[in-house]
């Protein structure tokens, strides 16, 4: 049987491994050549960013969807030379906010290519997916990407790779994923460095779920890896969580379009359809079985991830509600770092509470949403989320700012993050300054070389979520980069910002802030509204407020209507009577009207009021 051809693989002659590296070091540039060179791609239907398969992607120019592709290789070099091997890759991405789909990633293989750009060096990210892997036990082959660049300098990186994992410079691999330099031995050293999968082909079939994606035709589309025994096409299978049974329409490998197979064997990695369309069936990190010699025991499965931000998604039309829960079904099932539950505002209705991995994951759902499912949404302003004591000892957590208690409260809790910092020396002061300005706490710094530094801090993680990364680009020129994990949670002097018009709170534009940066908020937030909403036949007060003390106004002025103007000539007695009766209509108006916010207000307060943050391909 060929390297490639459909069937189950001898588990000696197969590398799992996974491409990890900082956001725009050339991933997917470099898996675009591993593609050409094993010739699983034709040529004809070659394109840049090949796994890259959703246009956000590709427009961004990042990766959002870990992809498996399975290639076949013929050593050419050493002491292998001439022998076949399957290798399964999984292009992962590079960004903070995508960190779960890296650590799935990282589960399903035996060892990690580290990818580093011989222009830039190591980055934020890098670090963070290094002691991932490292954390799996897995083996990792450091490599200098982009060395045909004018402004590599492979030798400066090298010593600082082999510094961070312990080895010799010589050790990290060059390769240019543009040119294709490099690539073949790569590849060579892949099967010679990574270890083949373990596991017992006669016990009892266990895979596990590392992926899924929705197919209207076909159902859900269920991705694999293969621990234990062996799983036949027209098997029926079960799922160890749930114990629902399927029959198997289908099986086989990805190489990178679907390929049917006969069955996949230990350490396969391929996909199963069920033709099952309820999305909730399939969960990652289940394990799958075959029902008539079911294993005893599930795998160990993956954690699940904590959300770090939470923002209300909400319909504009509200009859497009259903199709809002069908879609983040749906997206779950592709995502499932995303978690919702339904909410209600009394100002824009029924939608659902979502929870983020981070800002640009907000950012990338909703655009999916939009795209993909063809909705019209409206995103609540991001908050974190907060745990609140009150003065008679009870405990209230707190997700979104309409549920801030109104009572005495004793203590506020805020989620706090561990966030490291590589920068170049000159720029030091700048991100200091930078992150005690947001009531950071110094950890420590290290110098890795003599002209980059690794700051770490411990930040609030309310602070981090909106503009602080744009900060810490523009402070810096660009050089500077982030990664975050959280790290429990602080004590901190928080209020509760309301903003009343014309005496009634509006819930979608509330927020819980710091106690120094409330009376900024409330006047931005007042100005900004002033400048949205129409004028109305009254006039209209717009207030912040924390509890019941005002902090900032504005006020809309009433449309008014030259009644004088027929009034030519006369006493001053008959133009004043003119005025006070207008006077008393206003009045009379303004007991019954109710000021309507315009649709085009909310999207614009709110999109506006979460300023940058936005993360588009942090470099």
């Amino acid at each position: 049987m060929s390297a490639n051809s459909p069937g189950a693989t001898d588990p000696g002659r197969i590398r799992n491994f996974c491409i990890i590296a900082h956001i725009d070091h050339g991933k997917s540039t470099l898996a675009d050549r591993m593609l050409q060179l094993t010739e699983v791609v034709d040529a004809r239907q070659m394109r840049d960013q090949y796994l890259d398969r959703m246009d956000i992607e590709r427009e961004r120019g990042i990766t959002i969807k870990s992809q498996a592709v399975r290639m076949p290789w013929t050593v050419r070099e050493g002491d292998l030379k001439g022998e076949p091997a399957v290798l399964n890759m999984i292009d992962t991405p590079g960004h903070v906010d995508f960190t779960y789909e890296v650590s799935r990633s990282l589960a399903a293989c035996e060892g990690a290519v580290l990818l580093v750009d011989a222009a830039q060096g190591i980055e934020a990210q890098t670090l963070a997916n290094l002691y991932l892997a490292l954390e799996n036990d897995l083996h990792v082959i450091p490599v200098l990407n982009k060395i045909d660049l004018p402004a590599a300098q492979p030798d400066k990186y090298a010593e600082e790779l082999a510094h961070l994992i312990g080895g010799n410079p010589e050790d990290c691999l060059r390769v240019s994923g543009k040119t294709g330099v490099g690539v073949p031995h790569l590849l060579d050293e892949i099967v010679r460095q990574f270890t083949p999968p373990k596991g017992e082909a006669e016990a009892p079939a266990r895979a596990m779920i590392f992926d899924s994606v929705y197919d209207v035709y076909r159902g859900v589309v269920t991705y694999v890896r293969v621990i234990d025994g062996r799983i036949e096409a027209r098997d029926r299978i079960k799922m160890m969580s749930t114990g629902a049974v399927h029959e198997l329409l289908e099986l086989g490998v990805i190489s990178p379009e679907m390929q049917k197979a006969q069955a996949l064997g230990v350490g396969e990695v391929g996909y199963l359809i069920t033709g099952v369309k309820d999305v909730r069936q399939s969960r990652v990190g289940d394990t799958v079985t075959i029902n008539s010699r079911p294993a005893k025991e599930a795998l160990g499965g993956y954690k699940d991830p904590k959300p770090m931000v939470y923002s209300g998604l909400y319909p504009i039309d509200g009859s497009d509600y259903p199709d809002l829960r069908d879609a983040l079904d749906k997206l779950k099932l592709n995502d499932a770092a995303l978690s919702y539950e339904p909410e209600t505002s009394a100002a824009l209705g029924f939608g659902f509470r979502c929870g983020f991995l981070g800002l640009l994951h907000l950012e990338i759902i909703r655009e999916r949403l939009e795209r993909e499912f063809g909705l019209d949404l409206i995103s609540t302003a991001p908050n974190v989320v907060y745990r609140v004591i009150m003065e008679d000892a009870n405990e209230v957590v707190v997700t979104n700012p309409s549920e801030y208690p109104t009572g005495k409260v004793a203590e506020v809790y805020e989620p706090v993050v561990r966030a490291t910092v590589l920068t170049p020396n000159d720029y030091v002061g700048a991100v200091m300054e930078l992150c005690q300005g947001r009531r950071g706490t110094l950890l420590g710094m290290d110098y890795l070389s003599a002209d980059r530094v690794e700051l770490r801090y411990t930040l609030p993680l309310a602070e981090i979520i909106f503009d602080f990364f744009d900060q810490l680009k523009s402070r810096t020129k660009g050089y500077a980069s982030l990664d975050y994990e959280p790290s429990g949670e602080q004590k901190a002097d928080l209020v509760k910002v309301d903003i009343l018009l014309h005496g009634e709170a509006v819930d979608a534009f509330s927020a819980i802030v710091h106690k120094d940066k409330a009376y900024n908020y409330g006047v931005t937030i007042a100005a900004k509204l002033r400048s949205l909403i129409p004028r109305q036949q009254f006039e209209v007060p717009i207030q912040a407020a924390i509890g019941n003390r005002v902090i900032a106004r504005e006020t809309i002025r009433a449309i008014r209507k030259d009644v004088l103007a027929k009034c030519y000539g006369g006493d001053i007695t008959r133009k004043r009577k003119l005025l006070e009766k207008q006077k008393e209509g206003k009045k009379r108006m303004k007991m019954v009207g109710r000021v309507e916010v315009p649709q085009e207000a909310f999207i614009a307060a709110l999109s506006t009021s979460d300023s940058g943050g936005d993360g588009k391909a942090k470099k």
